[in-house]
């Protein structure tokens, strides 16, 4: 039997020893200490061994075929290209039938959260076309492509990856089961990990706040998103500008309310009547084939781009809600 001094002082020695440092054999990320430290940390703070963490990490493939998606998206196109991709007679076709499809899901949602059916149809339509094409990249590979090979947003992604893993110890995910975008966004409103564990809702109060296949979740998801980001119900969301021929704006584009509709007048430029002229507006610059068009974009406007942080995706969601809208009133 050893001695209890004995033993308490074997017992400090014991604590004084430096754990055992990861070591990641295997995989497209093996033996990197920018990895194996992340595993460490996480291993730390969440509940995940180092085992778990050290098996997954050894099965990531890297996705570097994607820095090419990200680094040319749609929202870098000219507006009357990226209109041609979201404005189809096809997906507005498509954003009706699934609205009469889910009327009266879309009802108690509109009533719950405040935000027009219109709008979340519209996202849903321009993410995903309603659930169609959810994304065919493996998340978790994605995610750790980005975080440890893609300098300049290596900060975000490492987050979204420390998210994810989060998201899918709470939501009993297979971790690499989980397809998505060449971004790492998944389900049906393309939510990344932190919007998933802030602002998705188990709407049919099942136990689960389920994205990918569950409409009342995926509604109620995307409208608590506007709800919690500011959502004016009952307010405009844009209005087209009117400029005279010989005016030259000196005002800046942009996708905040960053001026007064007053600002906006006395720069050449007229509107609906009704405005006050302490309005606070964004000023919108759609680049047409042959010229280019001007709108107001007003708070809503804004909530539309914390969603994708785009004024051309902020257009196309509202001007194919709009062209939705029409189709259920026809």
């Amino acid at each position: 039997m050893i001695k209890p001094l004995l033993s308490a002082a074997l017992g400090l020695l014991l604590i004084s020893l430096p754990a055992q440092a990861v070591q990641l054999d295997r995989g497209d990320y093996r033996h990197r200490e920018d990895v194996e430290q992340f595993i460490e940390k996480m291993a730390r703070s969440s509940e995940y061994s180092d085992q778990q963490l050290v098996e997954l990490f050894s099965q990531v493939q890297n996705q570097r075929h994607l820095f090419e998606r990200m680094n040319k998206p749609a929202e870098k196109l000219e507006w009357y290209q990226y209109r041609k991709i979201f404005l189809t007679d096809k997906r507005i076709r498509g954003g009706i039938k699934f609205w009469r499809e889910h009327r009266e899901l879309l009802r108690q949602v509109e009533q719950k959260y405040q935000v027009p059916a219109e709008i979340i149809v519209a996202i849903v339509g321009v993410e995903t076309f309603y659930g169609t094409y959810k994304g065919k990249s493996p998340v978790f590979d994605t995610l750790v492509t980005f975080a440890f090979d893609y300098p300049k947003r290596a900060r975000f992604f490492t987050a979204e990856l420390e998210q994810f893993l989060r998201l899918s110890s709470a939501q009993d995910f297979d971790v690499r089961a989980i397809k998505g975008s060449y971004a790492g966004a998944m389900g049906m409103p393309q939510f990344i990990a932190s919007s998933y564990r802030h602002y998705a809702v188990d709407f049919d109060g099942d136990g689960v706040a389920n994205l990918f296949d569950n409409k009342p979740d995926v509604l109620g998801s995307v409208a608590n998103y506007f709800r919690r980001h500011g959502w004016q119900p009952g307010q405009p969301v844009a209005f087209p500008l009117q400029r005279s021929s010989d005016a030259a704006p000196h005002l800046k584009p942009g996708m905040k309310p960053a001026y007064h509709w007053a600002q906006l007048k006395a720069d050449g430029f007229s509107g609906p009547a009704a405005i006050p002229g302490d309005q606070p507006l964004a000023l919108i610059r759609l680049q047409q084939k042959d010229g280019v068009d001007y709108w107001a974009g007003l708070k809503n406007f804004y909530v539309i781009t914390r969603y994708n942080h785009s004024e051309l995706y902020a257009m196309a969601v509202y001007q194919l809600s709009q062209k939705i809208k029409q189709g259920m009133q026809n």
